[in-house]
């Protein structure tokens, strides 16, 4: 099977998967398990923060964000097709008793302006907004990248009137990749942020969680709270090390892959790439209505033929990853052509 589903369908590799045998390992929950303390340390540096709280998933990364960032009855701002509004089940709502305020951003990626208008109160019964969230890269929106002077430019309107910022920050490191543009500096005009490990990293588990040792403070009781301590994590802990110090480079071999898959699926019959267009990252958006097929049935006959993609929101996406070769993609191509061919 050549499984572009996702880059979260990833596997440790054999040295990665040695380094976690033979991690060192102590009582996580009690903060004195050493490899854990390395991630955090590490992640923290990464995104120019002063802490970091290794946590299990990227979900309970945003959960416990918003909750430390905000009340119950308050409103976050985020694009409306952002990962924390369309594919973390309603936790905002569920976990911090918070709405989710839609903008509609040019494939996830909002302007200063559309802040500016998000922030305002329209009645004395309305929420206050207290926090703005931004998804660098963006999933939905096709693995699309913050423009850094955008990015600043939206949180200097949040903080000039005393609004958090937070940045889901699952796929940061591809957007690094792709423009050279440090996650520190992409990090920095953000009160907190976050990387994923189990995505394009290649980790079997966890994310990080990053920001000032006031807010890790916090979030480290919400982490109890939320049942996300553990004990000897440093197993766990160690795969991410290992993907910081030798998985991150190799990301432009994802991009150029989907890049590669981009132009052959361009060239069928009947296929035709997402409003985003050539993918900027490692994610991509294809409409196959024009097969005569919809993009459930599509997947469905793909994968029969052993490729694997996911269908969302009318059409076929596919995730490079380090599973994934050229020679996959290659082959992926003429699998979706035999497809495209056979209605």
């Amino acid at each position: 099977m050549i499984n572009l589903y996702s880059d979260t369908q990833t596997k440790p590799t054999p040295a990665m998967r040695r380094a976690m045998a033979e991690a060192e390992v102590g009582d996580e929950q009690r903060d004195q398990d050493p490899t854990v303390i390395k991630l955090q340390e590490m992640v923290a540096e990464l995104l120019g923060k002063e802490a970091g709280l290794f946590l299990p998933s990227g979900t309970m990364c945003n959960m416990i964000a918003i909750k430390a960032h905000t009340q119950p009855g308050d409103a976050i701002l985020g694009d409306r097709m952002c990962h924390i509004l369309r594919a973390e089940l309603g936790g905002a709502a569920f976990h911090a008793g918070v709405t989710v305020d839609q903008l509609d951003g040019k494939h996830g990626i909002f302007t200063p302006e559309q802040v500016t208008e998000g922030l305002k109160r329209v009645s004395y019964y309305s929420p206050p907004v207290t926090l703005v969230c931004v998804e660098n890269t963006h999933n939905y929106g096709g693995g699309t990248v913050w423009p850094i002077e955008q990015l600043r430019a939206v949180c200097k309107v949040a903080h000039d009137v005393n609004r958090k910022t937070h940045m889901d920050g699952a796929r940061l490191l591809n957007a690094c990749v792709a423009t050279g543009i440090s996650a520190k500096e992409y990090s920095a005009p953000l009160d907190s942020s976050w990387i994923d490990l189990s995505k394009g990293l290649g980790c079997p588990v966890g994310a990080v969680l990053a920001g000032s040792k006031e807010f890790i403070t916090k979030s480290r009781r919400l982490k109890h709270v939320f049942g996300g301590a553990m004990r000897q994590a440093g197993i766990i802990a160690a795969a991410g090390v290992y993907a910081l110090e030798h998985h991150v480079e190799r990301l432009a071999e994802d991009h150029a892959n989907a890049k590669l898959l981009a132009r052959g699926l361009s060239d069928i019959r009947g296929i035709k790439l997402g409003a985003a267009g050539e993918p900027q990252t490692n994610i991509l958006y294809f409409d196959v209505s024009g097969t005569g097929l919809s993009n459930v049935e599509f997947t469905k006959r793909l994968e029969q033929r052993g490729v694997s993609m996911s269908a969302i929101a009318g059409m076929v996406r596919a995730v490079t990853h380090l599973d994934v070769s050229r020679a996959d993609c290659e082959r992926a191509v003429e699998l979706c052509r035999e497809v495209a061919a056979a209605r």
